[in-house]
């Protein structure tokens, strides 16, 4: 994930308070009100003379950034540092945006009473890689909350804690760039240890990121792991127009903000070709705050969609295991009760032939009823033949009460294991984050799962199921030009086939193997064609657990055929009147899902 550098922030406050022709000033804006949306990110919704804006401030360890976004969904705000921002900075106004200092990642967020008034508080946001924080300050100095505490045992030279006085970071002791500098004496400094040209500007001067300076010589046409001492006298003359470019482009607050290949960019410069693009005829570029917010958006989305997934997994891995040991428990069990015949046929023999016994056998072997043939029966020799007769008759009723007992338990644990492997098919078919409905389903499934008590509530409250996402499923387009329609997680299976699906519908599913319903969208009077219900068929084998075969049956009927058995968890049905179909998974797998995409190629 590309850091966010001295050159984006000052790009960010150039844009946030110039003031141009035709454009209403940003600030001064009145702050209104203060979300916390996790642990590294705040919100302040600020109102100015004719707009209102949001402003996002976030101190995460990886994406460390300030920027305009969207205003958030109203969620409750549980988190620390909020509150006292809340009451600290109420009726306040945001006067003022500025670098602590010109050369240092320290924004200095000004709140006073009215615009001319003098700061009564100080937010410091610092854009410090993993050392990233905000602080909040009063007028004089004094600390009165932080995102996060450093203590005096984690830092002696400078712990952050409320009513301690507020310390900058400490100051960086590489010299400073100008443009006054001479270009002899710059290549002088930055050749003066050979290495990698990107890495010797790096180290050589402050207020450059590592992808700043590879970008630099990108633009200059140079490799960026070229040695220093190897460039010739044209690449360094090339190198330094471009240096003076930047500081000028610093001086003058004037950015170009674009998408890279790799990342983005603040000062056009996109990569090896960008001395060539043409600007009149690339497409329009995001501005430079949409421009941060999806780029840092998306990356936070993947990697939070890794973590949750592989937690997910995990957690339904270690369930299957214990109810597989358990199914394995009680199918041993009944394996031992299916002896309960032979105990009572035992005790029915040694009953019909008393006279037989002879006191001390340990072993008597008696004629069966209906074939004849010779029985053994092991005896106790310590009883007679009636107390032997009883104690199989004994363990006949126990027999047959565990095997009565264990029945039920074994379906129910059958039960959960089908869902759970229902659902773990469904976390399978999430392998990669694409945008971000991705991580909606995946909080959908989690939700899912704390509504069948399978995981706590993070809030520790019984969960109710609030709708905040539209629907959304995979969708695919038939040879006919017919819509399928795949669930992405069980809430969407249920909610696709007993709240969407209409009479003329077809409904596929993978037989006796757990996956995802599939609907067959048909307009009135329609008829699919032998080519559209393969479709959807292969897209049924394809979201199952049977994606790996050749080939998966898929039994499909009408969807008032199916039903949902009471009190069976979500994705849970029964059907009848069911036709089968072969699946090839491989042939739906060419088909990503996406919206409204061709599946022609299955004709």
């Amino acid at each position: 994930m590309q850091p966010v550098d001295l050159t984006t922030l000052r790009a960010v406050l150039a844009d946030l308070t110039r003031f141009e022709a035709g454009r209403d000033p940003l600030l001064p804006a009145r702050l209104e009100w203060i979300h916390q949306t996790n642990l590294w990110t705040i919100l302040l919704g600020l109102r100015t003379l004719k707009a209102r804006l949001c402003l996002l401030l976030c101190w995460h360890p990886q994406a460390a950034r300030i920027h305009l976004c969207q205003p958030p969904a109203k969620e409750p705000d549980g988190f620390q540092f909020s509150q006292p921002l809340q009451r600290q900075l109420k009726g306040l106004a945001l006067t003022e945006l500025a670098l602590l200092d010109e050369w240092e990642r320290v924004i200095d967020c000004r709140f006073a009473p009215r615009p001319g008034d003098p700061p009564r508080r100080h937010l410091y946001l610092e854009v410090m890689g993993k050392y990233s924080n905000a602080v909040l300050v009063d007028e004089v100095g004094r600390i009165l909350a932080s995102g996060h505490g450093v203590s005096e045992r984690q830092s002696r030279v400078r712990p952050v804690q409320p009513g301690l006085p507020y310390e900058a970071p400490p100051a960086l002791t590489d010299p400073i760039p100008t443009r006054s500098e001479p270009l002899f004496q710059w290549q002088e400094r930055v050749a003066l240890i050979p290495g990698p040209i990107s890495q010797r500007l790096f180290r050589c001067y402050r207020g450059l990121s590592r992808h700043l300076a590879e970008a630099m010589c990108w633009q200059a046409g140079i490799p960026p792991q070229t040695p220093s001492n190897q460039l010739s006298a044209q690449d360094w003359q090339a190198l330094f127009l471009i240096w003076q470019d930047w500081l000028t482009r610093l001086e003058k607050g004037q950015f170009d903000p674009a998408p890279t290949p790799n990342g983005y960019t603040v000062l056009g410069w996109v990569g090896p070709s960008s001395a060539t693009r043409d600007p009149l005829s690339s497409p329009p570029q995001p501005g430079l705050h949409q421009l941060l917010e999806d780029y840092y958006q998306a990356h936070l989305n993947r990697e939070q969609f890794g973590r949750e997934r592989h937690r997910l997994l995990q957690k339904l891995s270690n369930l299957l295991k214990k109810l597989y040991q358990r199914r394995q428990q009680f199918e041993t069990m009944l394996a031992g009760s299916a002896q309960a015949e032979h105990s009572k046929q035992a005790a029915d023999l040694l009953m019909a032939h008393l006279h037989l016994w002879q006191p001390g056998m340990h072993h008597i072997e008696l004629p069966d009823f209906e074939t004849g043939h010779a029985i053994g029966i092991p005896l106790d020799p310590e009883k007679n033949a009636i107390l032997n007769a009883q104690a199989y008759y004994r363990k006949h009723r126990k027999q047959k009460r565990a095997q009565e007992a264990v029945w039920p338990l074994l379906e129910t644990v059958n039960q959960e294991i089908l869902y759970l492997e229902q659902v773990e098919s469904a976390l399978l078919h999430l392998e990669t984050y694409r945008d971000p409905q991705d991580l909606s389903t995946l909080k959908e499934i989690e939700e899912e799962l704390i509504q069948q008590h399978y995981l706590e509530s993070p809030e520790r409250i019984s969960p109710k199921r609030t709708p905040s996402e539209p629907f959304n499923p995979h969708r695919f387009t038939s040879p006919s030009g017919f819509t399928i329609w795949v669930g992405r997680n069980n809430l969407q299976n249920d909610q696709l086939t007993f709240r969407l699906a209409q009479e003329q519908d077809w409904w596929f599913h993978a037989q006796e193997i757990p996956g995802s319903h599939v609907l067959l969208r048909l307009p009135p009077g329609a008829v699919a064609e032998q080519a559209d219900l393969q479709a959807a068929a292969d897209l049924a084998a394809h979201f199952s657990r049977g994606r790996l075969s050749d080939q998966v049956p898929v039994v499909y009927t009408r969807p008032k055929q199916v039903f949902k058995p009471k009190g069976s968890p979500p994705g849970i049905v029964i059907y009848r009147q069911e036709q089968v179909l072969w699946g090839q998974p491989s042939r739906a797998a060419t088909a990503s899902p996406g919206l409204d995409l061709p599946l022609s190629h299955l004709q």
